[in-house]
């Protein structure tokens, strides 16, 4: 194998004790939690996308960091190159599934017949690589957004050109996705949206979103793809309305169409919190309409007004993610870290400690996470505070038998209600930061 990073350590847990900057503190991977190990718990996953291809660029400044691996940018070379690397740096940390974009695995070529030949070509190297490994494909996906023939979108595309394109290119990345066995298929609608309702017709384009994830629905299934397709909420950036705006309004549309047999959501956290919500509301909203499919662990700046896919080093909300997570039974996909190193972040060295912050937060999250619920007291809190609808007439309401008449009969009786029962957030805040703290 080649050895792009030779004097990295295969990194292993030491425990909350070490001051090994190259080693696991919390992410113990044997270690088993409410009946699973932390391994079945957090299936991490490595963007190809971030990790072995972006390199520090933003809109003020280009490359700081080199992702070359010693090939030229732009070729076969390099795309084997991206592919030993990646491959290695996995191994080197038990990272067991990776996600990928067609254009993040090879050069995009003028042609889609020689772009396909490449994916064809590449996707035999990494089955290759696969082999002797136990590394999977956790989820592909087709980039839609990047080239200029897509600034209208891809389904939304007001080209039927552009649009019969933008099949193609689903049809090739399910293809290769179910060559390398990948757990899921992802709608990324990095563009599906507007920005003025001048030159816009809204129910086509949202009908025509529909009738290309119906078509790639369709054809996954006929050739043996049995996973989730995945939404991936996203609430602006690039376009100024997008369709698919957070995990209420992608789940409304697939139930419009009637895609939700077969559509779950991956929640990003940036993602959410640019919508509005906390990363926990999203997860919540998914899972409670059985949707909640995988995750895209990151962070985004409460300064910064757009996705910067920071590395997630925040332990309260990794603490309330996987406290949705565990309520929800589990993901059927995984944790894809679409995060990136900080501009002035820009060795290999920094690659890997990211990796490790990123999986350790969610780790020591997983834990926390575990001892709220096992302590019991917030669950109790719950069912007590919606207690008057476990009889009498809250039961009836419930169960659905009673009348809005005899709603309002029971309502002159009362002549005024007592007020709800305080909601004791302060008291619950508390209970969290014991329990994180301790």
């Amino acid at each position: 194998m080649s050895k792009f990073f030779e004097n990295i350590p295969q990194i292993k847990y030491e425990g909350p004790e070490s001051k090994n900057p190259f080693a696991f503190k919390y992410y113990d991977p044997e270690r088993v939690i409410m009946g699973k190990t932390m391994a079945e718990h957090l299936p991490f996953a490595m963007a190809w996308w971030h990790n072995l291809g972006a390199a520090g660029t933003d809109m003020f400044g280009r490359d700081t960091a080199d992702k070359s691996f010693g090939q030229e940018k732009g070729t076969m070379a390099h795309a084997k190159a991206k592919v030993d690397a990646g491959f290695e740096f996995m191994q080197k940390l038990g990272i067991k599934y990776f996600c990928f974009h067609d254009v993040d695995l090879v050069p995009e070529a003028d042609d889609i017949k020689e772009t396909n030949a490449r994916l064809d070509e590449l996707s035999d190297y990494i089955l290759e690589k696969m082999k002797g490994t136990d590394i999977k494909c956790l989820w592909g996906t087709a980039n839609m957004f990047s080239n200029p023939r897509f600034m209208n979108g891809a389904g939304s595309t007001n080209s039927a050109d552009v649009f019969c394109f933008a099949a193609a290119q689903v049809k090739k990345a399910l293809d290769i996705t179910v060559k390398l066995g990948g757990r899921g298929y992802v709608f990324w609608g990095g563009r599906e949206g507007y920005e003025t309702l001048l030159n816009t017709d809204v129910k086509f384009e949202q009908e025509n979103i529909a009738k290309l994830m119906r078509l790639a629905v369709d054809y996954g299934r006929s050739i043996g793809f049995t996973g989730d397709f995945y939404i991936e909420p996203k609430p602006k950036e690039p376009m100024k309305h997008q369709y698919d705006f957070d995990a209420a309004t992608a789940i409304g549309f697939v139930k419009q169409y009637g895609l939700d047999k077969d559509f779950k959501m991956n929640i990003e956290a940036n993602h959410a919190t640019l919508a509005g919500h906390t990363f926990q509301h999203d997860l919540r909203i998914s899972a409670i309409n059985g949707m909640l499919g995988s995750i895209d662990a990151n962070q985004g700046d409460l300064l910064l007004g757009w996705d910067t896919d920071e590395f997630p080093f925040n332990v309260y909300e990794a603490t309330m993610c996987m406290y949705e997570v565990l309520k929800a039974g589990g993901l059927t996909g995984g944790f894809n870290f679409d995060s990136k190193n900080r501009r002035p972040s820009y060795t290999f060295e920094d690659m890997f400690y990211a990796f490790i912050l990123g999986m350790d937060t969610f780790a020591l999250g997983l834990i926390k996470a575990a001892e709220i619920i096992e302590d019991g007291r917030i669950d109790q809190f719950i069912a007590d505070r919606y207690a008057s609808y476990k009889s009498g007439i809250g039961a009836k309401i419930r169960s659905g038998e009673t009348t809005l008449a005899e709603l309002a009969a029971y309502a002159d009786k009362l002549g005024a209600p007592a007020l709800p029962g305080s909601g004791r957030q302060e008291y619950l805040e508390t209970i969290v930061n014991n329990i994180l703290f301790r």
